[in-house]
Parts: C-alpha cells; sequence; structure tokens
C-alpha cells in the first residue's frame, strides 16, 4: 500500500472508521517519537492505526495499540516491535487540554490519520471524540443518502 500525498503532506495511514464510530470535536496534530527501523517502514507506506487510541500517562501523550510493522530489509537485531506504546511530542498547554477532554464522560482521543509533513517529519492527527450511539449512526447514514440523492437531482436538473 504506497503513501497518497494530500495538500504537501503524505498520508500514511487513515483511521477511517473512527469518523464512522465517534462524533469529531477538536483536533490536534502531535509529533511522534520513532526508531530507525520504523521510520524506514512508515516511508514504505506501512502502518495500521485503525484499532488505535491515545492515552494521557506520566505527564504525556502516549499512542496504543498503533501497528507499524517490521523492517525486513534491517535484519532481526535491528527491528521494533510492532505495537509498542509511542510517545507523541505536544506542548504541554495542548496536553492539559486533552486531559481536561478527555476526563468528561464518554470523551475519548482518537487518531485521525499519520502522515510525513512537507518537511519530513511523522505526525499524527489526533481528535477528541465521543462515542456514537445506533441511532446516530443511522441519522447519519440517512443524511449521507439524501446529500448524495440530492446532489443527483441538482446534476439531472441541471
Amino acid at each position: 500500500m504506497a503513501a497518497k500525498k494530500d495538500a504537501g503532506r503524505r498520508v500514511i495511514a487513515e483511521n477511517r472508521k473512527a469518523r464512522y464510530e465517534f462524533a469529531i470535536g477538536e483536533t490536534y496534530e502531535a509529533g511522534i517519537v520513532l526508531t530507525g527501523t520504523e521510520v524506514k517502514s512508515l516511508r514504505k507506506g506501512q502502518a495500521n492505526i485503525a484499532e488505535s487510541y491515545a492515552a494521557i500517562e506520566d505527564g504525556g501523550v502516549w499512542l496504543i495499540n498503533a501497528n507499524i510493522p517490521e523492517y525486513l530489509s534491517a535484519g532481526n537485531f535491528f527491528q521494533h516491535e510492532p505495537r509498542r506504546k509511542r510517545r507523541l511530542l505536544m506542548h504541554k498547554k495542548e496536553i492539559h487540554k486533552l486531559w481536561i477532554a478527555s476526563s468528561r464522560q464518554g470523551m475519548t482521543i482518537v487518531p485521525l490519520e499519520l502522515y510525513f509533513n512537507p518537511r519530513g517529519l511523522a505526525k499524527v492527527r489526533l481528535a477528541v471524540a465521543q462515542g456514537k450511539k445506533l441511532h446516530d449512526k443511522r441519522e447519519d447514514a440517512a443524511k449521507r443518502d439524501w446529500n448524495r440523492e440530492k446532489a443527483r437531482l441538482l446534476r439531472d436538473k441541471g
């Protein structure tokens, strides 16, 4: 899976399920601390953040359960653990805002995408989100279908 370019960013992994499962609130950008083989694996476009989440522990933000597979060309000695906790780099004020927002009932911190910015640094876009109920998901699907139908009607009628 090759990485796609988007407005000067090279998107590596996208959590498309997050927009379906959660009501997305405020978003943040964070740097990520990686080892050498993790960076090489990301440059190949290999990563999965679909099941991952972020947590605030020990005064910092951590990305948990993100899968960055091993870089096979490096051999066995220099490999990293694919699902290890990775520290996210943010300002203290942003961490404090995240902590306050996530401490509210039903709120969580979800990674939306993992990408390289134009300078070549790995970044993660995080969002404060609240889980959707089944009726919310149905409502969103109905709204999406109506917008699609409306666009068809406008296109056909001119």
